[in-house]
Parts: structure tokens; sequence; C-alpha cells
């Protein structure tokens, strides 16, 4: 019997920030709202469920754009159980990501990581390039 394989290639349009700072995930989106004048607001949380049965439960918070929007992941899975589970496991110093999708243009990202590195409770902010991040996939949350 002859099999077929499916090749899905997805579509990573969006830029990629990553912070590193030891907040409540509601604190890390008011940080961001005040900084980059946005209204990120608390959505369902984002689940993920693997074949080997492992879950991963995390908040999210969203913006939504006219053309795009803007959205703050948290990286560690809160859950039941103790062990840490991690959205992109190879980043596991990573706290949070910020999904900035925008077809416009008009976002300046060079101007959004100067504004968030002023803040005193954000440790670092980098630039992230998705096509380097192995478990890229788990970022896609539509």
């Amino acid at each position: 019997m002859k099999k077929n394989k499916l090749v899905v290639e997805h579509l990573y349009e969006f830029e990629l920030l990553g912070f590193v700072a030891p907040v409540k995930d509601y604190k890390m989106a008011w940080i961001i709202n005040n900084a980059l004048d946005l209204k990120l607001a608390k959505t369902d949380d984002y689940e993920l469920e693997f074949i080997s049965g492992t879950r991963l439960c995390i908040s999210q918070y969203k913006s939504e754009k006219e053309n795009g929007f803007i959205q703050l992941l948290k990286n560690k899975s809160f859950g039941l159980d103790t062990n840490s589970l991690y959205l992109i496991p190879e980043l596991k110093i990573i706290d949070y990501f910020l999904l900035i999708q925008d077809f416009t243009s008009e976002v300046d990202i060079n101007d959004y990581i100067e504004r968030l590195s002023g803040n005193g409770l954000i440790q670092n902010v980098v630039k992230l390039d998705i096509d380097k991040i192995k478990s890229k996939e788990n970022l896609l949350t539509y």
C-alpha cells in the first residue's frame, strides 16, 4: 500500500521579542501597555496538548490592531504538576515573548526595544530570529 506524507509549511509573519523579567504576567502586560501605549488585555489561556499526553497552559494577553495584532505569551507553563514546562524549551532563560504581527509596517521594532529596555523591571529585551527556534510551531496560536 502506498503511503502519502502531508507536509505543511507554516508562515511566520511576525516579529518576536523575548524578555527576561521575573514579574507576574499581569504586571508584564501593564509594563508593556505603559511603555508602548498599547491595550494588551487578558485572553483565554493558550493550551497545547502533545501526543505524549503533556499539556501546556500558557498565559496570554492580546491587543488587536487594524492590520495585525500584538500578543504577550508567558514562556513557562502553569499547571497542577510540579514539572516546569516551557512554550519554547530551548529558550528557558526567556520569561515572556511578544509577538508583533503588523502588515502595515508602522511598528518600529527597534523603538519598542529601546522603550522597553528603559524599564527597571525588565532585565533584558532581545529580538529573536524565528527561523533559528527549533520549536517555533508552538508560537502559532491561531
